[in-house]
């Protein structure tokens, strides 16, 4: 099996770069043959050497406007069985024309005879877009709408919450959906305790900020927690949105003197372990969601309780994947700080959660998720050679 893996990719730090390589990774331990086509660095990030042990070739940019037509004729000359995509509605560019004409491309590449599978990360449906700052958002839905009928041509499509299917289901009359789950990001650490002190309460809020995960609740809880937890700290882990540059610099310049709070910058996959460990809990300040959270996951995946914003793909997220998640009212700094004090309070409960959330990690880990993903892909393919005459499979032909 030959397969293309259309996504950003580190070095890139745009949507999902994080995520396209535990997938390309999960296909490298396969020993699958495959080609990444990923995106040029974002204007302004420093070219680095590519990583070890991936063929990629950048063969799109964020932001451009015939992204489409680039990935396409890369398709053609690489002849792959599958062309998988990793998508959020955003991946091709914060501008809606080019990110429009982008999510357009897995329906360009099965006309010219591929087959394509598209791993859908949230929906335009339940996207809140007034943390979009987008100015006609019945113009954008609209068109959200045309692009999630376009991607539902894929000859499958995976979403990662049950609730996702059911709307593709119900409002599109989807009938070539599957769910996977989101999977854990890297190998699981049970919980060590003595890298929790007791005496002391680490409070991580980790992510790309300044859009929908903003970080004033936790900043604004602090003195409520540091009035019972005067042992308490805040470490900040992350980067801007891309949409949002200069929003952590703001916040470092009002907030950096303060002894209880570490800003660290961005973290690379060989720095996740160090901080996470030695948390006491994640703390997810977000008004809205993107989709199943990555950062719930990685948090799972170190054993580290989660609190969370109430947002409904938190508590979906809960309830399937059976993640330890306490929630506290979206943008409600003092409800907030009385979840965190009674975590702090509570060295049980802690111990239980993380507990809780490295057992699921250990039942999601991403060979599990890739391996589901091989065996669907397998039939697509199976099918493909039922038919009598199949101008895919004529495509496709090395």
């Amino acid at each position: 099996m030959r397969i293309c893996l259309v996504t950003t990719f580190p070095p890139s730090r745009h949507h999902l770069s994080e995520y396209g390589f535990h997938l390309a990774e999960g296909l490298r331990r396969q020993e699958i043959d495959f080609t990444i086509l990923g995106d040029v660095y974002a204007p302004g990030q420093p070219e680095q050497p590519e990583l070890p042990g991936f063929t990629v070739r950048r063969c799109w940019r964020v932001g451009a406007l015939g992204n489409a037509l680039r990935i396409t004729n890369a398709v053609r000359e690489i002849r792959p069985d599958i062309v998988w995509f990793n998508l959020v509605y955003s991946t091709f560019g914060a501008n809606p024309i080019a990110a429009f004409a982008g999510l357009c491309t897995p329906e360009l590449v099965r006309a010219a005879g591929f087959r394509t599978h598209v791993t859908l990360h949230h929906l335009m449906a339940l996207c809140d877009l007034k943390h979009a700052d987008i100015a006609f958002p019945r113009v954008y839905r609209s068109a959200g709408s045309i692009v999630t009928r376009s991607l539902l041509r894929a000859d499958s499509v995976s979403v990662l919450l049950e609730r996702y299917k059911h709307i593709l289901q119900q409002q599109y009359g989807a009938k070539n959906i599957g769910v996977r789950p989101h999977g854990t990001l890297g190998q699981p650490h049970p919980p060590d305790a003595a890298l929790r002190p007791p005496n002391e309460f680490r409070m991580l809020a980790f992510g790309k900020w300044g859009r929908y995960k903003r970080l004033e609740t936790p900043l604004e809880a602090l003195s409520a927690v540091l009035s019972k937890v005067p042992n308490a700290s805040l470490i900040i882990a992350g980067c801007d949105h891309p949409n949002r540059p200069g929003y952590l610099a703001q916040l470092k310049e009002k907030w950096g003197s303060n002894p209880h709070i570490k800003f660290l910058g961005y973290l690379d996959e060989d720095k996740l372990e160090d901080v996470f460990r030695a948390a006491h809990v994640a703390v997810m300040p977000y008004l809205s969601s993107g989709g199943p959270s990555g950062v719930a996951h990685i948090a799972a995946r170190f054993g580290l309780p989660i609190v969370a914003a109430d947002v409904e793909d938190f508590v979906r997220l809960a309830g399937e994947e059976g993640l330890a998640i306490d929630t506290y009212e979206t943008g409600n700094s003092a409800d907030l700080a009385s979840h965190l004090i009674a975590l702090a309070h509570d060295p049980e409960r802690q111990a239980r959660m993380a507990e809780q959330n490295y057992q699921e990690a250990l039942r999601s880990t991403m060979p599990r998720i890739v391996a589901s993903y091989l065996a669907e892909f397998e039939r697509l393919l199976n099918k493909s050679k039922q038919l009598p005459t199949a101008p895919q499979g004529e495509a496709t032909a090395a």
